[in-house]
């Protein structure tokens, strides 16, 4: 099948459920106003705070809240090109499977697509929320689906049965949206220590521990489990695939990034994993930062191009700006402090000169990176920057 046919039958899967496409933000917040009773959004608001507590029954109580029949087409809407971008992927990786499993599969709007396309495949959905599953089997019955069935059933409580030859976990598995992952051996690195402990209390923070226990137990030999996780930022993303890497899950294809809208918002979660058990030919593990879009550094550029006042000489805040800062001529140090943040992280800030240049850097273990710089002259701006971010 064609990837515009492929398109064109998920866009008309998705209208089936109610879902609309939008651009505009404006657009889709007068829809969801003229659709929704102002009841509904305090209410909706609601609980989206409460379930941000990271308490189990308020996610419970969150998802079984867009499961209402008026409620669930304005608020999936909004991730109308996830559903889209994901569909699209997941479909082309089921291949010859005969048995799924769609782990978190919430109201079943991408577990009722896969189904649709492989008639002769047999799916299972799983999820925590009462009503979500109620929605699911109800869509499948009006499809007449025969070859798929949900399941309320939450993996942190309950161990699973049977054997899959797919296992697809989409914005399932990691749900603590909030941690900042693990810390990078000190300021100046990218690189994780190989510590169990540390691993650990990240896979129970998160619950991904039980979680991926449980999945990898009913994942036939020879399997494939198919991820998509908010794990884009490296110091998620390592714990994550050690986790992957201990129980025996290896990688098959390269992790592919993806980047799709939430109506204007850009959300950039991936990667987007493919990984067996006991593969013959896995593929490496990559901890290194992503490329990024960080400029070169280049000092005789900085002295050929003219500058705007208001713009700073070089600025960089991706992770090659300490690649930028190694790389700085004649660097003297004139302010600089190391400190433990009340987070954990470790924060380095420093202020001072290079060969005409003032640059201010700050790094940090959670792989944040900055570096500034700008005439000579102007010096004493970056002094005040620098007292600010010590400040804050």
């Amino acid at each position: 099948m064609s990837t515009d046919s492929l398109h064109d039958q998920l866009y008309a899967h998705l209208a089936q459920w109610g879902l609309r496409s939008f651009s505009s933000d404006a657009d889709y917040f007068a829809w969801q106003r003229a659709t929704l009773s102002a009841a509904e959004l305090n209410r909706l608001n609601a609980q989206v705070e409460r379930k941000r507590s990271g308490d189990r029954q308020d996610e419970i109580a969150f998802y079984d809240l867009t499961a209402e029949p008026q409620i669930l087409p304005v608020l999936y809407s909004q991730r109308y090109e996830y559903f889209a971008e994901i569909g699209c992927r997941v479909l082309p990786r089921i291949g010859a499977a005969t048995t799924v499993l769609d782990y978190g599969c919430g109201v079943g709007i991408l577990t009722t697509l896969y189904a649709r396309h492989c008639p002769e495949t047999q799916f299972v959905g799983i999820d925590r929320s009462p009503a979500s599953i109620a929605v699911a089997q109800s869509k499948a019955h009006e499809l007449g689906m025969t070859n798929v069935r949900f399941e309320c059933r939450d993996v942190e409580v309950e161990t699973l049965r049977g054997s899959y030859d797919r296992i697809i976990a989409t914005h399932a598995l990691v749900q603590a949206e909030q941690d900042p992952g693990m810390p990078s051996r000190d300021w100046t690195t990218f690189e994780r220590e190989r510590d169990e402990k540390q691993q650990a209390a990240f896979e129970q923070r998160t619950s991904i521990d039980v979680r991926l226990d449980r999945l990898s137990g009913v994942l036939s030999p020879g399997g494939h489990m198919v991820i998509f996780e908010k794990t884009r930022q490296l110091a998620r993303r390592v714990p994550f695939q050690r986790a992957l890497a201990r129980r025996g899950l290896q990688l098959i294809e390269s992790p592919e990034p993806i980047r799709y809208r939430l109506v204007e918002e850009i959300a950039d979660d991936g990667p987007f994993y493919v990984v067996q058990k006991g593969s013959s030919l896995p593929l490496a593990w990559n901890e290194a930062p992503e490329p990024d879009e960080g400029l070169p550094f280049n000092q005789a550029m900085l002295r050929s191009v003219p500058q705007d006042p208001d713009i700073p000489l070089y600025e960089n805040h991706w992770p090659s700006a300490q690649q930028a800062w190694e790389s700085l001529a004649d660097r003297l140090v004139e302010q600089e402090e190391t400190r433990r943040e009340s987070d954990g992280r470790q924060l380095h800030v420093e202020f001072g000169s290079a060969e005409e240049q003032g640059y201010l850097y700050c790094a940090n273990t959670f792989d944040q990176r900055q570096l500034i710089l700008v005439e000579g002259s102007r010096k004493g701006m970056l002094d005040a920057y620098y007292r600010e971010i010590l400040s804050s």
